[in-house]
């Protein structure tokens, strides 16, 4: 089985798992800008595949129509429930 099918399954919205490149290109940021945000805790954390890094697109879209919260925040929010 090739990595392809693994991580960009055809769909018509695309594939399940973002790229940083693509994840950046949503954005429309520069792959630097989108490793800065993860180091700050600003975006939602990566999938680790074997050596490769990931993010499920299901949760950015989740995380851009909720106004990009910072992951600190989200955590923070589940924590006082």
């Amino acid at each position: 089985m090739s990595s392809t099918e693994l991580v960009a399954p055809a769909s018509p919205s695309g594939p399940l798992l973002l790229t940083a490149e693509e994840f950046a290109e949503m954005m429309q940021i520069s792959t630097r800008t989108l490793w800065r945000l993860r180091s700050a805790g600003l975006v939602p954390a990566p999938v680790r595949i074997g050596g490769t890094v990931r993010w499920n697109r299901e949760t950015v879209i989740d995380w851009i129509a909720a106004g990009c919260p910072s992951s600190i925040a989200v955590n923070n929010d589940r924590r006082r429930r």
